[in-house]
Formats: C-alpha cells, sequence, structure tokens
C-alpha cells in the first residue's frame, strides 16, 4: 500500500516515539532516501513516496528502532559543512568536534603566522573528519592523520580522497610511527577515546552497541591514553608547538595539570564548548628564545 510524505512522517515519527527514539531521525531518514531538502519535503508532503523508497524507509526506521545510528545507516554525517562517509569502524562525528577544529585554525594563524607551510598531525583519525577539514581549511596545513585501526584509516582515505584533501596515512600506536621515524610536529590534534568504561552501562545502546569501543573507552578514569601521550609528546614536537586535545565533560582539569607537567612552560588553556561543557584542552609554546627577557 503506498504511502504519501505526510503519512510516513506520521508513522515514523510515532514509531520512534513510541520506541524511544528521537522522533527526528524519521525526517531526516526519508529525506535521505528522497534526496531532498526539508523545504523540498514539505513542499511534498501529498506527494507519494515511491514504493521501492518507501520500504528501504521502513527498513531503515526499524534498523534505527533496534538500535543502529542513523548516520550508520545512511553511511554519512555532516561536519564542518562538508558530507563524511561514516561505517562502523569510525566513531560518528560530533559537533563539538567542530569546535576543537575551529579552534585550532584560529590558533595555528596566530602562532605560525611568518610559515610557509605548518606541520599538523591529527592523531586517532578515524572517519578523518578533523584532518581534512584542518587541511581544506587552510590548505597551507602539511597534515598528517593517523590511527591504530586500519579499517578506519580505509574510511578516512575515502573521505580524503572523496573531499579533495591531500593527506598523508599512517597506521600505528599513538605516537610511536613518528618517534620511530624521528619526525617532529608543529601541531597535534587529537580526539581520543576518553569515556571510563565504567560509565558503559549507563550509556545508549545506539553508541555501545554500534560505535568501535576501542575509539571510546579509556580505561578507569578514562584518562589512559592522555598519560601516554605525555610521554610520547615531547619526542615529535617541535620547539614552537600547539597541541589540541578534545576531553570529556569533567576531564579538563586532569588533562590540563598533565599537559603542564609535560611542558611546564607551555601556555595551557581549558576551552568550553557552545554548551558550557570543559571540552577542549590546548597547549601552546612559542619557543625558548621569545618566552624570556
Amino acid at each position: 500500500m503506498s504511502k504519501k510524505v505526510y503519512e510516513a512522517l506520521s508513522w515514523a515519527s510515532s514509531f520512534l516515539k513510541e520506541n524511544h527514539r528521537d522522533e527526528n531521525a524519521g525526517e531526516i531518514l526519508l529525506r535521505y532516501f528522497l534526496n531532498r531538502s526539508r523545504a523540498q519535503l514539505f513542499s511534498e508532503l501529498r506527494e507519494e513516496v515511491p514504493s521501492d523508497r518507501w520500504e528501504l524507509f521502513e527498513q531503515a526506521v526499524f534498523a534505527h528502532v533496534a538500535g543502529k545510528p542513523i548516520q550508520y545507516i545512511m553511511g554519512q554525517e555532516e561536519f564542518y559543512g562538508r558530507v563524511f562517509y561514516v561505517n562502523e569502524e569510525v566513531l560518528i562525528p560530533r559537533p563539538e568536534t567542530e569546535e576543537l577544529v575551529y579552534g585550532a585554525l584560529q590558533r595555528i594563524v596566530r602562532l605560525f603566522a611568518d610559515s610557509q607551510s605548518v606541520k599538523v598531525l591529527d592523531v586517532g583519525t578515524g572517519s578523518g573528519a578533523i584532518a581534512i577539514s584542518l587541511k581544506l581549511e587552510n590548505p597551507n596545513l602539511v597534515v598528517t592523520a593517523s590511527d591504530i585501526a586500519e579499517k578506519s584509516l580505509l574510511v578516512a582515505q575515502k573521505n580524503a580522497a572523496d573531499l579533495g584533501a591531500q593527506i598523508e596515512f599512517v597506521h600505528g600506536d599513538l605516537l610511536q610511527p613518528f618517534i620511530s621515524a624521528k619526525e617532529k610536529f608543529d601541531v597535534m590534534i587529537s580526539n581520543p577515546p576518553y569515556i571510563p568504561t565504567g560509565d558503559m552501562e549507563d550509556m545508549s545502546e545506539v553508541v555501545v552497541g554500534h560505535e568501535p569501543h576501542r575509539a571510546l573507552f579509556a580505561g578507569e578514569d578514562g584518562l589512559d591514553l592522555y598519560r601516554r601521550f605525555m610521554d610520547e609528546l615531547p619526542q615529535v614536537l617541535n620547539e614552537q608547538f600547539m597541541v589540541g586535545f578534545e576531553v570529556g565533560a569533567g576531564q579538563s582539569e586532569a588533562v590540563k595539570e598533565l599537559l603542564q607537567s609535560a611542558f611546564p612552560q607551555a601556555k595551557v588553556e581549558v576551552v568550553y564548548d557552545i554548551n558550557g561543557k570543559d571540552r577542549m584542552v590546548f597547549a601552546e609554546y612559542i619557543g625558548q628564545c621569545q618566552t624570556h627577557e
């Protein structure tokens, strides 16, 4: 039996609400399967949904109710104004991480104003959202992106190719490949796993059941990876440098202290996101010769 657009939206909204899922998911999925903007969709409320599209839409709504994130159903998510391919090998890019990119871009321009090219490393790149956005927003950056999971790197490489970003991808554990190669960077950015393992039981199955655990959890207090970074970072940073981390809410002071211990002369600041959560920690150092009289 064929359905009109408004009937499809109404059914999805009720069904999702009954099953404690976000009602808006129905509209997003229908727009995706009909390839319509929001304005187009609402101007066609009385149009029929083609039967093949209805079938895909219905299956997608059922899949979301069963716990599958809509981004994985559609195979995409928007980040920094671009559409990125995603699958279950990578974390779904979050809007908060756009603020990390924005903060990094601002600081790079200020700190490295005289440099023709700035070497940037994105560690734990996942979908490549951070590295690719940095490169496309500032083409002067020489960007390298790494990940411990080869399957994640395949997703990032596809996104870089699709979006036309020239980036070097490296497979490896945290900063180990760069320490071995004696490679140095001006900027290191990372959105590492930072959720304490004990939080797993209180989290939505949409996240825990589908997004890769290696990209979510990091020990009892969620700080395991940051501690490792402090041991490894001094070996890969140039004399003048900037470090930018995304952190979990409530972790910023701990991460700030770790950075301050590793780099006593650096300026370390906590930055709050648009929702008022302590979401980023930046460290910057302009080099010995310019800091003291």
